[in-house]
């Protein structure tokens, strides 16, 4: 499942991102619950611990605003044919920090580090009735390329998107 939520352009306080760890968890799961409509479990969320793929972006920097867990990404690779194919499964992004670049600044990271595995080409899935995230996707170079009728359980589409690296 990715979904994202509408994003704007970078800004000069763009969110700085690093690999998520354990502290991050419960913040991540409050994102994750406030995001979708369908949130994935704590275990789940758990299970990439760790990975490189796992990030998150922080904003607050100074002792008035301490950082804080703005968004995160869930992002892998797996075998395909030889070739590495990148994979974004989760993107969300608080709602106080949307349209702020956070997402723009996670996608960013995320795609670097699926392009350092050697990995050919991104895929992803999105809501078909998500416009925002739809066109976030699409300024990062995703295409559409397919349907998957009824992919989310409240019998949804989604959209296949890929991005060749």
């Amino acid at each position: 499942m990715t979904t994202v939520a509408p994003d704007g352009p970078e800004t000069p306080d763009t969110p700085a991102v690093r690999r998520a760890v354990r502290a991050d968890l419960i913040e991540i799961h409050r994102i994750e619950q406030a995001s979708f409509p369908q949130p994935w479990p704590f275990s789940a969320l758990e299970s990439y611990l760790g990975e490189a793929g796992f990030l998150v972006a922080e904003t607050g920097n100074d002792d008035d605003d301490p950082p804080a867990v703005a968004g995160y990404v869930i992002a892998d690779t797996v075998p395909n044919h030889g070739t590495p194919l990148g994979h974004i499964k989760d993107l969300a992004v608080r709602s106080a920090y949307r349209r702020q670049g956070v997402a723009s600044a996670l996608l960013t990271r995320a795609l670097e580090v699926i392009g350092e595995t050697g990995a050919g080409s991104v895929k992803l899935e999105v809501r078909a009735d998500n416009d925002g995230a739809r066109k976030l996707y699409r300024r990062f170079g995703f295409e559409h390329r397919k349907t998957v009728p009824n992919y989310y359980s409240n019998g949804e589409d989604a959209l296949v998107m890929v991005r060749l690296l």
